[in-house]
């Protein structure tokens, strides 16, 4: 999942230029936050959490930013001999920002491990900052398929990526739900046209008829694309891109009469979506998402007690990748409970994980991608966002 990288000009040439100075602030030989001089181990180590905290995305990126924080409490609590601090860092999903937060993460805060970045775009830009500093980083959301096939050897993400989300939502299109002619709109964000191409690819191995388009999120009006897709009369619309578009798209196309089926993702997967789309035109909206959202009737007790838990602590249920930063942060206290506390070690230690986590078993592999390959599909109802089941098995309403 990642939205917007606009405004990156040079930035990202005298970020990666100026990584080179912070390396020795960030590497596993000197233990960044042990002094750096690899003597005692330290008492306190710092762990950051990157992503849109604010910006008009932030409703899928807040979630996992509690549940990351809900793991170091827990940790915390256990009085371990090395304690954590975790420090947020809002990217408003930027990735200009985010290079100069990784940036300042490394050299003045001295972190050993971050939990993000939380989009692609901004991962796309960020996580060579945090590869050059050696900062083992494992991102909750980022599911742009490109990112593993870059060599980073600090990088890792605990969901699917769209390689496997794209195929997995475009094979519920065309079979469960029945789709003969799909249109297929994307934001042209890192995120929404990677997955947008995804579903393309595996509807037209299936033989289905498509309609393509493109549209800019910040636009108000999206006319053009509406006016296109009511002409073709689609069975079913997936639209990549984040739910504050989707939910204007969907009320669009509502208006203008266009009664196909819809369908999105997991940056889509926020009540923002029935609340742009308003509940009446969101009802029956479907969206995919390779997470694991605690429900009503949840039967799986580390699951019910990780939701009692969390909305005890933070006042809301956990929606989504709330479990997925919980156990990307999990990995990391499991790394550091087990003495690890220099960057290498830690970055070792998590490439080795192998636990039960809330949302799925936590295991990566060589690429840094994990093992887990499930996709979800949820589906607004009532104007309330809830889970039909696993893409393979779930059945519409």
């Amino acid at each position: 999942m990642r939205p917007k990288i606009a405004r990156l000009g040079g930035v990202l040439a005298v970020g990666v230029a100026l990584t080179v100075g912070l390396a020795a602030c960030g590497s596993g030989d000197s233990g960044t936050a042990s002094g750096g001089d690899g003597s005692a181990a330290p008492s306190t180590l710092k762990i950051g959490f990157m992503g849109d905290l604010s910006g008009e995305n932030s409703g899928i990126v807040i979630p996992p930013s509690n549940g990351a924080q809900l793991a170091v409490d827990e940790y915390n609590a256990t009085n371990p001999k090395v304690k954590i601090e975790m420090i947020k860092y809002d990217s408003r999903a930027d990735a200009t920002t985010a290079v100069s937060l990784a940036q300042k993460a490394i050299k003045d805060d001295k972190v050993v491990a971050m939990v993000g970045p939380a989009f692609s775009g901004e991962s796309k830009q960020a996580v060579p900052v945090l590869e050059e500093g050696k900062i083992p980083n494992i991102s909750a959301s980022a599911t742009n398929a490109d990112l593993s096939k870059n060599g980073w050897k600090f990088w890792h993400r605990v969901v699917p990526n769209d390689g496997v989300q794209g195929p997995a939502v475009a094979d519920f299109i065309a079979g469960t739900a029945g789709a003969k002619k799909v249109a297929v709109v994307d934001d042209k964000s890192e995120y929404g046209k990677g997955l947008g191409d995804a579903v393309r690819a595996q509807l037209k191995s299936k033989g289905v008829t498509m309609i393509d388009d493109a549209l800019d999120p910040a636009a108000a009006d999206y006319s053009s694309t509406v006016t296109k897709v009511a002409a073709a009369k689609p069975d079913a619309l997936f639209f990549g891109g984040y739910y504050a578009a989707a939910g204007k798209l969907l009320k669009q196309l509502r208006d203008k009469g266009v009664t196909a089926k819809f369908f999105s993702a997991d940056g889509s997967l926020d009540k923002g979506l029935v609340e742009g789309a308003g509940a009446a035109q969101a009802e029956g909206a479907l969206i995919a998402c390779p997470c694991r959202i605690p429900t009503e009737g949840e039967t799986d007790e580390t699951v019910k007690k990780f939701a009692t838990d969390y909305k005890a602590k933070f006042g809301a249920d956990p929606l989504i990748y709330a479990t997925e930063g919980y156990d990307a942060m999990t990995a990391f206290t499991k790394a550091i409970a087990g003495g690890a506390t220099t960057t290498d070690a830690i970055n070792e230690a998590i490439g080795k994980s192998d636990f039960q986590g809330i949302s799925k078993q936590v295991k990566f592999d060589p690429t840094g991608e994990p093992s887990a390959k499930s996709i979800y599909i949820y589906q607004v109802k009532d104007g309330k966002i809830g889970l039909l089941g696993d893409s393979a098995t779930a059945k519409l309403g």
